[in-house]
This record gives structure tokens, C-alpha cells and sequence, in this order.
């Protein structure tokens, strides 16, 4: 049992650092000349088919999954993947570390879906949601620094979206293996954000555009991904939630290298 929960905190612990690059390597992509449609599109489409490639490879028992399981995982995935097209366009609008400070309220949403599944939280759990979210309220309420609301409508559609998605893919995972449920969420994401570039977007960037942050930002999802469902399945969608909360310290930090976006002292 002991074995269990720390594998699923080091698993939880590596999602939140991949997770705290993604929004850094999505702006500077948005920054170089990539549309919002096209960044979340590539990403989830590269992450998706390497994922498959790898799976079908090395380990193909992984492609098994039974119809529930699968109907689990497109639900998941078409939740998250309407989730990501409000983060990256509310990225194009937002600092990529007061972005990942509005998506980090994601766990107060995982416990009141959890709460509707009568999986009330602990006190503890509680505390923390409550502390968390006073400070994401502190930070992006300066008033030296302009906040587009629209981009904060937009991120906090996506934290709720994104909270969904975790005890959907909870519920899969007692039975499905973590790969599997990576694999297949990814694939049902890329069956929602391609179109949807394809639809509303189909913008391509110049020649001279580099591509280094976008193949940053596939690979981080596909660790992210395996990482994140990995925790999901060893300690459960709130503890994992709660750990993921981490990704801020990276996503800050990264931001104020890459980016040149610092917050001010009172944040």
C-alpha cells in the first residue's frame, strides 16, 4: 500500500512539471507566429499518434480496452479537448503565469464533482481548496496590473472542463491501465481540436517560424498524460488535483525566463 501512494505522489509530482511547462512553451509558440487553434491542435494530434506509435511497438496489450472503458475515455476526452481550446485561446490573451494561476483552481471544481458523486472531501482537502483559491483571487487582483476578463472567463472554463475530465477518467481507471486511458483520451481530444483548427482556424505559420516549443509542448503532453493517469489511478482525481497544484512553481519560474513575464511583489 505504501509502495502505492508513493508511486502515485512521484507520478502526480512529474505530471505537475510537465504541466507547468506547457503553458510557457504554448505562449512562447503563440508568441513566435502559432495560432491558438493550431498550437493545441498540433500538440494533441503529434502527442496522440506518438503515443499510438510507441503503444503499438513496445507494448501492444495496451490498445485493449473493453467498450465501457472506451466510451470513458471519449467522454474525457472530448471534455478535455473543449477544455484545451478555452486554455490556449485564453492564453493568447493572458501572461502564461497568471493563466496557470486561474487553471490551478481546478481542484476546488474536481471537489464539487466529486461532492455530486457523494465523495465528500476531507477537511483537509477543503482547507487547502479554500486557501488556494483566496490566493489565486490575491494574485490576480493587483491593481497596478490590467486583467482581460474575457481571458479569465475563458481559463476558468477551462480549469472546469479540465476538472471534469479527472473522475470520468477516475472511474476507467480501476480497470484500464494508465497508458491505455492516456492513449485513448488523447486520440478522442484530437478528434475534437483538430476539426476545430480545421473549421474555424486553418492559419500556418511562415517558414521561419520555430517549431522547438511546439515539439516541447507535445512531448510534455504525452509524459503529462501517461504521469497524471498514473497518479489518478494510485492515490484518486483529488490527491493527484491537490500535488498538481506544483505545476504553478514551474510554470512561474519558466515564465520569467522564457517569457520575461514577472509578477509583482504583492503576487
Amino acid at each position: 500500500m505504501q509502495k502505492k501512494q508513493t508511486a502515485g505522489v512521484l507520478a502526480a509530482l512529474s505530471s505537475a512539471v510537465f504541466l507547468g511547462l506547457a503553458p510557457v512553451l504554448g505562449k512562447l509558440a503563440i508568441t513566435l507566429g502559432f495560432t491558438p487553434f493550431a498550437v493545441v491542435a498540433l500538440r494533441t494530434g503529434f502527442a496522440a499518434g506518438i503515443l499510438l506509435l510507441a503503444i503499438s511497438l513496445f507494448t501492444p496489450h495496451y490498445l485493449y480496452i473493453f467498450p465501457v472503458g472506451l466510451f470513458g475515455c471519449m467522454l474525457a476526452g472530448i471534455i478535455n479537448g473543449l477544455g484545451s481550446l478555452l486554455y490556449y485561446l485564453a492564453l493568447q490573451r493572458l501572461h502564461a503565469n497568471v493563466g496557470q494561476l486561474l487553471y490551478s483552481l481546478y481542484p476546488f471544481f474536481v471537489a464539487l464533482w466529486l461532492i455530486l458523486d457523494h465523495q465528500p472531501p476531507s477537511r483537509l482537502t477543503l482547507f487547502r481548496i479554500s486557501l488556494a483559491t483566496i490566493a489565486v483571487m490575491l494574485l490576480t487582483s493587483t491593481p497596478k496590473q490590467e486583467i482581460d476578463r474575457v481571458g479569465v472567463a475563458m481559463m476558468t472554463g477551462a480549469a472546469i472542463l479540465y476538472a471534469m475530465h479527472l473522475p470520468i477518467n477516475q472511474r476507467v481507471l480501476y480497470e484500464v491501465p494508465a497508458p491505455t486511458v492516456a492513449l485513448y483520451t488523447l486520440l478522442s481530444m484530437s478528434a475534437v481540436v483538430v476539426p476545430a483548427y480545421l473549421i474555424f482556424d486553418r492559419a500556418w505559420p511562415t517558414e521561419n517560424v520555430p517549431w522547438l516549443p511546439v515539439i516541447g509542448l507535445t512531448f510534455a503532453t504525452v509524459f503529462s498524460r501517461i504521469a497524471l493517469f498514473l497518479g489518478v489511478k494510485k492515490i484518486g482525481g483529488m490527491q493527484t488535483a491537490l500535488l498538481g497544484l506544483a505545476e504553478l512553481l514551474i510554470a512561474i519560474i519558466f515564465s520569467d525566463i522564457w517569457l520575461g513575464e514577472n509578477l509583482t511583489l504583492l503576487q
